[in-house]
């Protein structure tokens, strides 16, 4: 188990062992910088505290992965609960229900401070907390995301769209967010009226209008997707499509000359159409509406620091599925202090794009099951996102062990 220096400093003889008296404010305030500036320097975009029996669980997600750090003992562990819930203000007293909140601390002499989100969670050994690092407020372009060079030309097509419905899918974490920002840029502002609804709001853009919902008071997303469209827009950004009647309005107003740009948590292109069907949504509809999907993960690039090659072997082209030419090199990596061990640092996204045509609309109305789409797609050459990776596997980037848990 890797412990930066930094971090090892803190580390006294007991437990994660922040040398500190156990009732002294002040040392919990210092350990709980120390953890959140060690998940900074880990690039960490999660921190996650877990009591169990005899110990805390302490854990750091980076680069998508959670990697386990040195424990907690379980005495400091209620007072750093506290400190938490003060800062979040949340209800200190209340350890039976979830909580959440928000707040700002600044640690190692930053003058930017890290936005925290933090959520509490009552479990059999005491409150689970997670702690999510937001690290500033910033956007990717379009051709920074990592699309292929096709790929860009076709989703730049899509943004061009008076109207319709573009949709980001992929799970939690897959970086949708970010590619909706980066749609954004792409359109003009200055002659034309974008709204957005999010939940939350992650980065503050500038020319256009962003509301957050607000559930609890009633501000659902198809509440303020009506509410919306008395506002005179042209591009509405909706952050989920969570259930059949937003997906119903958002489709609607795709097809009233508005373009909408919105997510759903789906494994493809293809599923995603045929998600939409199954959810109650008219097949002729659904055709109509559609513009273009892009299905998305986030892929770990190999760590530069420790990266080995070495000719491809027929375990490489049978844990693929692919066959992969047997002179082609590709990437793995042992770790090493850089990268924590873990043999990769950094992630980029990866993408399967499905601009839809004539064709595919007819597919969709006529209700073909998953297997013909699929056929379909592969006669046009639209790689899915495995083969798309592949490409990012033989140029070096990542491993080929990566893109199969991916994908």
């Amino acid at each position: 188990m890797y412990v930066h220096p930094t971090y090892a400093l803190a580390i006294a003889a007991e437990g994660l062992g922040f040398a500190m008296a156990e009732r002294d404010s002040g040392e919990i305030i210092r350990i709980l910088d120390q953890m959140i500036l060690r998940a900074v320097e880990a690039r960490a975009s999660d921190v996650h505290l877990e009591p169990k029996a005899s110990r805390v669980r302490v854990r750091f997600r980076v680069d998508g992965v959670l990697l386990e750090q040195r424990s907690l003992t379980l005495r400091l562990f209620q007072p750093m609960v506290s400190r938490i819930k003060v800062l979040a203000n949340m209800d200190i007293a209340e350890k039976r229900v979830p909580q959440d909140g928000t707040f700002k601390v600044k640690v190692g002499g930053n003058d930017v401070p890290v936005a925290v989100r933090a959520s509490t969670f009552p479990s059999v050994s005491g409150e689970k907390v997670v702690m999510r690092l937001l690290l500033g407020a910033r956007t990717i372009p379009l051709d920074g995301l990592g699309l292929a060079a096709q790929q860009l030309k076709a989703v730049r097509n899509m943004v061009k769209q008076q109207s319709g419905l573009i949709l980001v899918t992929g799970p939690t974490g897959a970086g949708k967010t970010s590619t909706l920002y980066a749609l954004l840029q792409e359109i003009d502002t200055a002659s034309r009226n974008v709204i957005t609804l999010e939940d939350p709001i992650e980065v503050q853009l500038p020319d256009i209008t962003q509301g957050q919902v607000a559930p609890k008071a009633g501000f659902t997303f198809e509440v303020g997707l009506r509410a919306v469209l008395r506002q005179d827009p042209d591009v509405i950004l909706v952050g989920e499509m969570r259930d059949l009647q937003t997906a119903r309005v958002a489709v609607q107003a795709s097809l009233t000359g508005h373009l909408v740009l919105s997510t759903l948590h789906t494994n493809s292109t293809v599923e995603t159409m045929t998600r939409l069907v199954d959810i109650g949504l008219e097949p002729y509809i659904v055709a109509n509406a559609l513009v273009g999907v892009i299905s998305q993960r986030l892929i770990r690039k190999v760590c530069p620091r420790c990266v080995i090659f070495e000719r491809v072997t027929s375990e490489v082209s049978e844990g693929l599925g692919i066959d992969v030419h047997p002179e082609v090199e590709v990437a793995s990596a042992p770790g090493c202090p850089s990268c924590m061990n873990t043999g990769y640092r950094g992630r980029m996204g990866l993408f399967e794009v499905l601009d839809v045509d004539d064709e595919l609309r007819q597919i969709i109305k006529e209700k073909i099951t998953t297997g013909a789409i699929k056929r379909t797609l592969r006669e046009k050459g639209i790689p899915s996102l495995r083969r798309s990776g592949l490409r990012m596997v033989v140029g070096g980037l990542s491993t080929w062990q990566e893109l199969v848990r991916i994908t």
